[in-house]
């Protein structure tokens, strides 16, 4: 039996490349497309983190809003994903996401995603080991180039 086509495609993205064709087939069934213009607000500090995002094309800026204007740390382009908050207590965003130019990609409703994880917790570790990895990769970026660190590469 061969891989139906559709999980090529999601798996493609770089974050899910080491899913399992039953995890992915699980995670596949809540998502959703995202689409946000140039300077578009993704997400903001100290908001409820209510979605986890898959970038497919384009770039997010990471940071935070400062009296001067938005201060980036961080890049993050296709194959990165945006959103650790879904995971962590209290949920809310720790910095501020915003499109640099058009952004596409697939989203995630943070409660059902916490809830997919609750019942099916191969899809759990899998999403958390990924996850754990893409941050630890962000951290490197920022201390290798704090100005201008962007991911991935």
């Amino acid at each position: 039996m061969s891989r139906p086509a559709i999980l090529d495609a999601f798996a493609s993205h770089a974050f899910l490349q080491r899913l399992d064709d039953r995890c992915l087939m699980d995670l596949a069934s809540g998502a959703r497309p995202f689409a946000a213009d140039a300077a578009a607000s993704i997400a903001r500090k100290g908001q409820p983190a209510t979605a986890f995002y898959l970038i497919q094309s384009g770039t997010v800026s990471v940071g935070v809003e400062e009296d001067d204007g938005f201060n980036r740390f961080l890049t993050i382009g296709p194959g990165g994903v945006i959103g650790w908050s879904w995971v962590v207590p209290p949920h809310r965003w720790q910095f501020s996401c915003k499109a640099d130019g058009p952004v596409s990609g697939l989203m995630f409703d943070a409660t059902w995603l916490r809830d997919r994880c609750e019942r099916n917790h191969e899809l759990g570790y899998h999403l958390l080991r990924e996850l754990m990895a893409s941050v630890t990769q962000q951290l490197t970026a920022i201390r290798e180039h704090p100005i201008r660190a962007t991911l991935p590469a």
